[in-house]
Parts: C-alpha cells; sequence; structure tokens
C-alpha cells in the first residue's frame, strides 16, 4: 500500500512528467500511454518495476486518465457509439485473459513479433497519410481487433490504443471517430484489468510511480479530446503512424539489446 506521507515532490517529479506527456499523446492519438509508460517504468528506477507491476501501475493510472480523456472526446463528440459497443467486451474479456496470463507467465516471447507488426503498420499508415489516404468507410473487423487489443494491452502493459486504433484506421474509418472511441473504450478495459491484477497482486504492486502517473496523466486528458477534433483527418493518421512506428521500433531494440 502506497504511503502518501512518505512522497517528496522529488520523488514523483520524473513520474509526473512522463504521465503528462504520455496522456497528451495518446488523447490526441488514440494510443501510446501505455506503451511508453510502461517502457519507462521498466527502464528507470533501481531496481527497474517487473513487467506484472509496470502493467498494473499504469493500468490502475488509466482507470482515472482514461475516463477524463473519454469524457472529453464525448463532449467533443469523437465517439461513434456503434463502434464503441461492437469494441468495449471482446476489449474488456481480453484484458481479464491478459492481465491473468501475464501474472503466471512471462508474455515476452511474443512482443517482438506483435511489435514488428505494428511498427509495419505504422509505416504503411505513414505512407496512406502522406499521399493515399483511404476511402472512408466503415470497418468490418471490430470485435476479433478488441478482443487481441485488450489482451496485448494487458499482457505486454500497452497496445489497446496501437493495434485497435492503427487497424480501424487501416480499414478506412474516419480517424477523429476512431480515436475518440478507442479512448472512450479504453475505459472500461482498464478498469477490468486493473481489478484483476489486484486480485492477483495485491496492493504490494502500487507504488510512488502510481501518484506521479495520475497527477500528470489527468492534467493532460482534458487536451486529447480538442486536439482530435482539430487536426485534419490526413495528419492523425500521419501522426498516428509516426508515434507508432517510433514506439515499437524503440520495444523491439528494448527486447534484443
Amino acid at each position: 500500500m502506497i504511503d502518501l506521507s512518505a512522497i517528496s515532490f522529488a520523488d514523483i517529479l520524473p513520474f509526473i512528467l512522463i504521465g503528462f506527456a504520455a496522456q497528451l499523446i495518446d488523447g490526441a492519438l488514440g494510443m501510446a500511454f501505455g506503451t511508453i509508460s510502461t517502457t519507462l517504468l521498466m527502464s528507470i528506477g533501481s531496481p527497474p518495476m517487473a513487467p506484472a507491476a509496470a502493467s498494473a501501475t499504469v493500468h490502475t493510472v488509466e482507470c482515472f486518465t482514461s475516463g477524463a480523456s473519454g469524457i472529453s472526446h464525448v463532449a467533443h463528440r469523437n465517439v461513434d457509439w456503434r463502434l464503441f459497443a461492437r469494441l468495449v467486451v471482446p476489449g474488456v474479456i481480453g484484458g481479464i485473459l491478459g492481465a491473468y496470463l501475464l501474472t503466471q507467465v512471462p508474455a515476452e516471447t511474443a512482443r517482438p513479433v506483435v511489435l514488428a507488426y505494428l511498427a509495419a503498420i505504422g509505416l504503411f499508415l505513414i505512407w496512406r497519410g502522406t499521399g493515399h489516404p483511404p476511402h472512408p468507410r466503415q470497418p468490418r473487423v471490430v470485435a476479433p481487433l478488441g478482443l487481441v487489443g485488450g489482451f496485448l494491452d494487458a499482457s505486454g502493459g500497452g497496445g489497446w490504443g496501437a493495434v485497435v486504433t492503427s487497424n480501424l484506421l487501416i480499414q478506412g474509418a474516419e480517424p477523429r471517430k476512431v480515436i475518440g472511441t478507442v479512448s472512450a473504450a479504453e475505459f472500461f478495459l482498464t478498469i477490468t484489468i486493473s481489478l484483476t491484477f489486484l486480485a492477483a497482486l495485491g496492493w504490494e504492486a502500487f507504488t510512488v510511480a502510481t501518484v506521479g502517473l495520475l497527477i500528470g496523466g489527468l492534467v493532460a486528458a482534458p487536451l486529447g479530446g480538442f486536439a482530435a477534433k482539430r487536426v485534419p483527418a490526413r495528419g492523425l493518421m500521419i501522426m498516428v503512424g509516426t508515434v507508432l512506428t517510433i514506439t515499437s521500433a524503440w520495444g523491439i531494440w528494448r527486447a534484443f539489446s
């Protein structure tokens, strides 16, 4: 359990900055909070966090930041409620399975393969956004994306936005609606994953990093809906592709270094 009285500002400042930057990107592009935060939590500190503890910390914070971000997207009319209904239930199921798996066995074997796939998707989105934008249409493959995205998000500490947002964009869905809908559905996913981790790991998995990430994330969360509404669709697609490519390439490098 976290002892708030023992926490100094110097202790939490690095995590506040991480939470703010990660949530600002995630709110605007519908992805990357979990990937950025988990990667840094597992890289800094002495010793760095274990994968399960890092994922538990990030998803606890996301219960609040994704809620604030979802409200922002709803207020700016960025949510497609039909798409939301098709995503949220499979996402929750996948999240439960992924969180349970991570507390039982390592999930690092498949991670480089998933990251390579996402990096390729990122490059493809950049290509589509720069000169070959898709014709807007309703996505056909939704429920399987929710299931896979929820599973990878829990087991890898991030991946919901990367998997779901990028694949919906490739299918031709409107970028603003995709980002808003994926962000809103993430609230229910993160609550489910956090409760699963709590049942498996207990309160000791949550540390001072949780407080810092929460403060920084909540400050940045309301800005995402505004940014997604104002940036043109082609620009959103290019930015999603760029962030996805960079974070995936970094993850691959870390996996083999």
